[in-house]
C-alpha cells in the first residue's frame, strides 16, 4: 500500500525534529520507532521515550490509498533519507509488516511494528496555566541557565530545570549543588503561580528545536505534564516529581567586595590559565587586591599559569578558589559586554550578575585549593 510520495526534505525535516529523543537501543523495541500517521493530506510523525513525546506534521497533496498508521525504526529511516540525494522523490509503501522506501533505483526494506502498540501519551486535560512568549526569548532564557543543570545526580530533581510562572514573570533556575543559575523574563499579563521541574532531556531538546524568531511558543502547565507548542511542533513532557531547592536562600545579597570587568577579557584570560589547571579538580585561585586581579592555576606536574588583570577595585583583599569550569560556563553563556563579580569572604559563594540587569544571577560555591 502506498503511504506517501514526496521529496526527500519534506520527509527528512519532520523526522529530524522528532528523532532527537529516540534511543537506538531500548528495552522496549517500539520506543526506537517513529509513529507515522496519515489522515487525508496530513501526515504526523510522533516519537516518545515514555517521558517526552514530540509530534510534528507535514502535508502531502498526493492521493493516499487510505488513512493509515505505521511504526518504523526512526534513526534508520532518518539515516536512509539523509544519504539520498537532495530533491529526490521518495515513496513509502507498506506490505506485510515491512516499509519500503523507494527513491530512483534505490530500494530499502525496513521492518515495522504494529501502530496500536505505540505508547502515545493520552490526550491531556485542560491546562492549569498558559503563557505565550517569543521562541527566541525562551531559547535565550534557557541558554542562560541550562549549563548549570546536574547530570546523573542521585538527587534526581537537580537533573532538570525549575520553570516558574509567578505574577508577570517567567523564571528558570538550574543548579547542580555546586553552582546555581537564575534568569527571568517579564510577561505582559500576570499569572497564577505555577512551578514545575522539567527533565534535563526536555530542556536540551527545546534548545535544539526552538528558532531564533519572534514566532510564539505556547507553554501549558497540565496535570503532571507541560506542553510546548511552536512551529508545527508539539512537545509534551512529564514533570520531575520532587522539591526543588529554595533558590532565594542560595542567592547572596549585600556583598561589599565587587568589581565590573569585561566579560570577553575575563573569559579569554581564564581559558589560557585553564590549560595548566589540574585535570581532575580544575581549580583556579582568584587573588583580588587594589585595582588588580591575579589568576593562578597549577597542576600535579608542578606547572603553573599566572595572569593579571587591571580593574577598578578599592576594597579588602581576597584569596579564593573555584572550579574554573563553572566560571567558564557562565562567561561562555552570557552575552553581555560586562559582568559584575561580587564576593563575601574566602568561604562564601560568589555572585556573578550583569550590570544594571536584575534578570540574571549566577552563584558559584568556592573550593579549597
Amino acid at each position: 500500500m502506498k503511504l506517501i510520495e514526496a521529496d526527500r526534505d519534506t520527509l527528512l525535516k519532520p523526522l529530524q525534529t522528532v528523532t532527537g529523543i529516540v534511543e537506538r537501543r531500548h528495552t522496549l523495541p517500539i520506543l526506537s520507532n517513529v509513529l507515522i500517521e496519515r489522515k487525508q493530506e496530513n501526515i504526523s510523525f510522533i516519537a516518545t521515550d515514555l517521558e517526552i513525546q514530540i509530534t510534528t506534521s507535514t502535508t502531502d497533496d498526493g492521493k493516499a490509498d487510505e488513512e493509515y498508521s505505521v511504526t518504523v525504526a526512526a534513526k534508520k529511516l532518518q539515516d536512509i533519507l539523509r544519504a539520498l540525494p537532495e530533491k529526490v522523490q521518495v515513496t513509502l509503501e507498506t506490505s506485510d509488516s515491512r516499509l519500503q522506501a523507494k527513491a530512483g533505483k534505490s530500494r530499502f526494506n525496513l521492518q515495522t511494528l504494529p501502530a496500536e502498540d505505540f505508547p502515545k501519551f493520552p490526550e491531556s486535560n485542560e491546562p492549569q496555566g498558559t503563557v505565550k512568549v517569543q521562541q527566541k526569548e525562551l531559547k535565550h532564557l534557557l541558554s542562560m541557565v541550562q549549563y548549570a543543570m546536574a547530570h546523573q545526580d542521585i538527587r534526581y530533581y537537580l537533573n532538570g530545570l525549575l520553570l516558574l510562572l509567578e505574577n508577570n514573570q517567567l523564571k528558570v533556575v538550574a543548579t547542580d549543588g555546586h553552582r546555581l543559575a537564575f534568569a527571568l523574563m517579564m510577561l505582559e499579563t500576570p499569572l497564577e503561580k505555577k512551578e514545575v521541574i522539567l527533565p534535563r532531556k526536555v530542556v536540551l531538546e527545546l534548545s535544539r528545536l526552538l528558532n531564533e524568531t519572534e514566532e510564539p511558543v505556547t507553554i501549558e502547565v497540565l496535570q503532571n505534564q507541560v506542553r510546548f507548542t511552536f512551529s508545527n511542533v508539539v512537545l509534551v513532557s512529564k514533570v520531575v516529581d520532587g522539591k526543588f531547592p529554595d533558590y532565594n536562600r542560595v542567592i547572596p545579597a549585600g556583598y561589599q567586595k565587587q568589581f565590573d570587568i569585561n566579560r570577553l577579557l575575563l573569559l579569554q584570560t581564564l581559558q589560557r590559565a585553564a590549560i595548566l589547571s589540574n585535570e581532575k579538580f580544575r581549580g583556579v585561585r582568584l587573588i583580588l587586591t587594589t585595582d588588580n586581579l591575579r589568576i593562578v592555576c597549577n597542576n600535579s606536574e608542578q606547572e603553573e599559569a599566572q595572569e593579571e588583570l587591571e580593574l577598578q577595585y578599592d576594597g579588602e583583599g581576597l584569596d579564593i578558589g573555584f572550579n574554573i569550569t563553572y566560571l567558564l560556563d557562565v562567561l561562555n553563556n552570557t552575552a553581555s559586554e560586562t559582568v559584575t563579580c561580587a564576593f563575601g569572604d574566602a568561604n562564601s559563594s560568589a555572585l556573578i550578575t550583569i550590570p544594571g540587569n536584575d534578570s540574571f544571577k549566577y552563584v558559584v560555591m568556592p573550593m579549597r585549593i
